[in-house]
């Protein structure tokens, strides 16, 4: 009977190693997967793909450590959505490029750099600009999207000056 009593033991101990064997596999996986996604959401554009597509003449690298051109973008307000009721963004962008020529393009195409930036952000939850991976996510998504306008130049960065979500 004894037998019994220490081969159920040794059988429950065998289960109960498989579970955590599992459960730790799990958790491997899960932290992989969550390494990876976070990676691949932080890290910056590749310069090769979006240079690639740029006249010969704007492809002006800056030097390490320099700043470029700044253009600054008047505030604006913008109704945000979210299912508990109406609210409101109140941002500034200054938009940092990559020589001067894009500058004065920016100036010339500024309603069509609104425009693009109230649609984007106007389609953006509470939840997405609430925290700080949202902020990085919608500062590359404007990067792209106002690069795709611009011909003689591109924006190398782009600051928040004022957010304030209400």
């Amino acid at each position: 009977m004894a037998d019994k009593d220490t081969s159920a033991e040794a059988g429950a101990e065998q289960k109960s190693s498989k579970k955590m064997l599992i459960i730790i596999i799990a958790a491997v996986v899960i932290l992989l997967g969550g390494g990876a996604a976070a990676f691949f959401l932080l890290k910056g554009e590749d310069p090769a793909s979006t240079t690639a597509s740029q006249p010969a003449a704007a492809i002006t690298p800056m030097a390490k450590g320099t700043i470029g051109p700044m253009v600054e973008i008047e505030p604006f307000i913008i109704n945000i959505l979210d299912k508990d009721g109406t609210r409101y963004l109140k941002a500034a962008i200054t938009l940092e490029t990559n020589n001067d020529p894009a500058v004065e393009e920016i100036t010339q195409r500024m309603p069509q750099m609104r425009d693009s930036i109230l649609l984007l952000v106007g389609n953006k939850t509470f939840g997405e600009l609430a925290d700080l991976q949202g902020k990085l996510q919608l500062r590359s998504e404007l990067r792209e999207r106002l690069n795709k306008i611009l011909t003689g130049g591109r924006v190398e960065k782009i600051y928040f000056t004022e957010f304030v979500v209400q």
